[in-house]
């Protein structure tokens, strides 16, 4: 049976093993580049075994064979991809970026532990170190919450609307600092209601 993985969230984020997968997708827009471009990691060998007819444009192997450029390549997304992986690169690469990833994530969740205004609906052993979620055990707390956040700046953390609740994303480029001042501002809001 061929692994098949949506990274779109992790790539780039932790050292992993390629090998092991047949097929790798990633929207990039959280750790490699901008918003509309994607990431396609492919084992050669499990391809051209549809008897059906595709789209050219979902045939890999045309991909494969044309070196990445069936179509035209979007130039400025592929040179902000560049400088973002030099930035990696910088910062010592993806096993040094993972190190860092695992601080921030620590950081959070042992926040958001011990602090029983709070909880996580995912079990500790599935947690993401790239998207923190988080409810409130007193869901009317929530938009005041929110709204204090907002205007200490913190933009962007309500859930999905299906969900809701928060969350954080804590993606490659997310400094240490950012996690320190939103645990702060957890602490001093569980501080404040008791």
């Amino acid at each position: 049976m061929p692994l098949v993985a949506d990274m779109s969230s992790d790539i780039m984020s932790r050292v992993l093993d390629f090998n092991q997968f047949d097929l790798i997708y990633a929207g990039a827009q959280k750790n490699i580049g901008p918003a509309g471009v994607s990431l396609v990691v492919v084992n050669k060998n499990c391809l051209g075994k549809v008897d059906r007819p595709i789209p050219a444009f979902m045939d890999y192997r045309l991909h494969i064979k044309e070196a990445s450029m069936l179509n035209t390549p979007p130039v400025f997304a592929v040179y902000v991809i560049l400088l973002t992986l030099r930035w990696l690169k910088e910062q010592g690469g993806v096993a040094a970026i993972e190190q860092k990833n695992k601080a921030k994530a620590k950081l959070f969740y042992d926040t958001l532990d011990a602090l029983p205004l709070f909880h996580g609906p995912v079990a500790k052993e599935d947690r993401s170190m790239m998207n923190a979620v988080f409810l409130m055990q007193d869901p009317n707390l929530e938009k005041e919450f929110l709204t204090a956040a907002e205007q200490e700046g913190m933009v962007g953390i309500k859930g999905h609307r299906s969900v809701g609740g928060f969350r954080v994303s804590l993606y490659n480029a997310l400094p240490l600092e950012s996690v320190q001042t939103i645990t702060s501002f957890m602490r001093a809001f569980a501080n404040k209601k008791g």
